[in-house]
């Protein structure tokens, strides 16, 4: 596929998630739950620094409104893009809270508003630490998904897992580290399931043919 346009199709389908998590955060219900598996929020933490962005820009909305009252055609177009700012900032607030990390008996998911969606096995997972951390220096082989410029729980793999940017860049990772509303839970609960997913006993052999 021509890369332009698979860009455009992944900025297009990252907006349609945020519309969407609005809709799922009026209606209370979450995304990408299913049964049997626990969902670890991670959205508290950002909630003031979007709601004081997005008040922010609807300030901005009615100031700007105000200096084109006489200058229709210009008025409607700033209306619009001012409007859809606050929608877009109230919708990455949504999709943070209405797709929290998701841990099953084989994998972690873990999330990011509507831009981030990793799946890591339990079986590449070597270690979970509590790890809380507020400078992050950008290096190979490590992702951070920060919250309000934090991240508290940090993963160790033992392989590699592929990570894909919004733009469709995709890089291997080793090192993760994300944040947890209730980071300690979060990562005794982790570590119990990897524990647990090391401990199975193997399923037994077929019948020979």
């Amino acid at each position: 596929m021509n890369r332009p346009v698979s860009v455009v199709r992944r900025l297009v389908g990252h907006e349609l998630r945020l519309m969407l998590s609005l809709v799922l955060w009026a209606a209370r219900r979450r995304h990408g739950v299913g049964p049997g598996e626990r969902p670890f929020g991670h959205a508290r933490d950002q909630a003031a620094p979007m709601y004081g962005f997005a008040f922010v820009c609807l300030v901005e909305t009615l100031a700007v409104s105000y200096l084109l009252k006489d200058r229709p055609a210009m008025h409607a177009v700033m209306l619009f893009v001012d409007v859809y700012t606050v929608v877009f900032v109230i919708g990455l607030h949504a999709a943070s809270v209405t797709r929290p990390h998701v841990l099953s008996a084989q994998a972690l998911r873990l999330r990011q508003a509507g831009h981030v969606d990793l799946l890591i096995p339990l079986d590449r997972i070597a270690a979970v630490r509590h790890d809380l951390l507020f400078t992050h220096a950008k290096r190979d082989g490590v992702l951070d998904l920060t919250v309000a410029a934090q991240t508290s729980v940090t993963l160790e793999l033992s392989e590699p897992v592929a990570f894909t940017g919004l733009l469709g860049r995709e890089r291997p990772v080793r090192v993760v580290r994300c944040h947890a509303d209730d980071a300690r839970a979060f990562a005794g609960a982790l570590w119990e399931a990897v524990t647990r997913a090391r401990t199975a006993p193997s399923p037994p052999p077929g019948r020979p043919g």
